[in-house]
């Protein structure tokens, strides 16, 4: 095959660090070329700096064998290099075609165009002609499912003139098995296309699915790039030269032991979303929930933060009966949600590590007259990352600029500075690396030892693999609740599935 993009020598810092450390990347045509590396280890920057979102220091960028300058994403674009990135952003009500073609709905260029959205409609189904995709164009998005949303987010790269070369920025991060196996699909056919993709991921397993090649960054330099068909390296190699050191144990031993109920719930009912959820969750044990997205476990997690408040049902904290109609009154009942949206909804970006870390716990760094003490906002701080091994400059930089897994820290050491006793994990590992994963589970479990944790998620492996008991939600509705050793990964699966019908 033909090369159609070379990076050599790529060079790209920022103050106090080196991103990337002289790079080398090759795609070739018609090919998904997966791009693995830990938080950190410079993915990101080298594709958006062919993205055009950054310059880089230094190096020389080949496209079609001509050394080109990418000085902004319009360049990018206009090169053929277009970017979906993850959680693509979708106006709701707005139909799939107007979504495809949004900055772009017109081509003429007067200072008034008037939209022609018949126009617009037949060359969205050109696309989907000319890629054979099957979707309908004409709903809404908010009526659409999360595999034909990315789709939808695909086709809009596509539509940019003369595409050759997609990224794609961990695709599958919300997505189901089947709706996993649906993505591929789609990206088979643009292969064949003669489109060529880069394909970022931290779901290991994927890469032997649907990539050709596969590369690997650490620490903003290339450990190798190897292909799928011919290599022996298996997944589980594949994290050790991702980390640079032999892979610990994942998950650590399943131990707990419950101890006291610290929360009841009973009856909770949520309009259309949840329906008479009854559970207790015990001091001492992880207690994991399972559900597909859309079962209803990210309303039962905002009504346990008091973020929501349920149409039917009580909550009862150490066996006393309380109301939570704001997060405040969660907090002051010593009840802490990791969101699984940690930059929409567990972080200010724009703040500081100590800001972000401080956040819910005010009045511990606080003087009598409300002001904030500084020196001891940073202690407070510094042992937070240390003890999470946070990996940033300092308690003054920017959360925006640390990598997912180190923001997902922050938002854990915010819960830990909280001083909580009954702390909800939403989607705790969404997004990062196999190493950040393996230090947020031991720290789950090293939690449950004094505290009452709750590990909510859509990855059944994660759920079965880590918590001591296991409740599965179906259409908001709980269908199974075990303890780990009497059930097996394919039951919960099956209940998460079907209701185990």
């Amino acid at each position: 095959m033909d090369t159609i993009l070379s990076m050599r020598g790529i060079i790209k810092t920022f103050p106090g660090v080196v991103a990337l450390s002289g790079v080398d990347f090759d795609l070739q045509c018609g090919e998904v070329h997966a791009l693995l590396g830990i938080n950190g280890a410079g993915k990101s920057t080298l594709v958006k700096i062919l993205a055009g979102v950054y310059q880089k220091d230094a190096g020389k960028i080949y496209l079609n064998g001509q050394n080109v300058e990418i000085h902004d994403p319009l360049q990018a674009k206009n090169l053929g290099i277009s970017t979906v990135y993850q959680d693509p952003q979708l106006i709701p009500s707005f139909t799939g075609y107007e979504n495809i073609f949004l900055g772009s709905e017109t081509r003429q260029r007067r200072i008034i165009s008037l939209i022609n959205r018949r126009e617009m409609r037949n060359r969205a189904l050109e696309l989907l002609e000319r890629f054979h995709f099957e979707l309908d164009l004409d709903k809404p998005v908010n009526k659409l499912g999360k595999v034909e949303k990315e789709i939808i987010a695909i086709l809009r790269a596509l539509s940019q003139k003369n595409v050759s070369v997609l990224i794609l920025d961990e695709p599958t991060s919300i997505l189901t098995r089947s709706e996993i196996a649906i993505l591929f699909e789609h990206i088979n056919i643009l292969k064949k296309n003669g489109i060529s993709i880069i394909y970022i991921t931290h779901r290991l397993e994927e890469v032997f699915e649907v990539a050709d090649k596969f590369t690997i960054l650490r620490n903003g330099k290339n450990v190798g790039t190897y292909s799928t068909k011919k290599t022996e390296i298996d997944t589980s190699q594949i994290a050790e030269l991702m980390l640079g050191e032999k892979l610990k144990q994942i998950y650590p031993t399943r131990e707990g032991l419950a101890k006291e109920e610290t929360l009841r719930v009973e009856n909770i009912s949520l309009n259309q979303k949840l329906n008479n959820c009854t559970f207790s969750a015990y001091r001492g044990e992880i207690l994991g929930i399972f559900g597909l997205v859309g079962s209803g476990f990210d309303e039962l997690c905002k009504i346990l933060f008091g973020i929501l408040q349920p149409s039917n049902g009580k909550i009862f904290i150490k066996n006393t009966e309380v109301r939570l109609n704001h997060p405040k009154d969660a907090i002051q009942n010593r009840v802490f949600l990791i969101p699984g949206d940690r930059q929409a909804e567990g972080l200010v970006l724009e703040e500081a590590v100590s800001f972000n870390t401080t956040l819910a716990n005010l009045k511990k760094i606080s003087t009598p007259l409300g002001l904030i003490k500084s020196g001891q906002e940073r202690k407070d701080t510094l042992q937070i990352i240390n003890q999470l091994n946070i990996a940033s400059l300092g308690p003054g930089q920017s959360v925006t600029y640390l990598s997912g897994g180190n923001q997902q820290k922050v938002v854990i050491g915010k819960g830990i500075y909280s001083d909580a006793d009954i702390y909800i994990f939403e989607e705790p590992t969404a997004g990062v690396d196999v190493g950040t994963k393996a230090s947020i589970y031991h720290l789950i479990r090293n939690l449950s030892k004094e505290k009452t944790v709750i590990c909510v998620s859509s990855d059944v492996d994660e759920i079965f693999s880590l918590c001591d008991r296991i409740i599965v939600l179906y259409k908001g509705q709980i269908v199974l609740e075990k303890l780990t050793k009497d059930t097996n990964l394919g039951e919960v699966l099956l209940y998460g599935l079907t209701g185990g019908k």
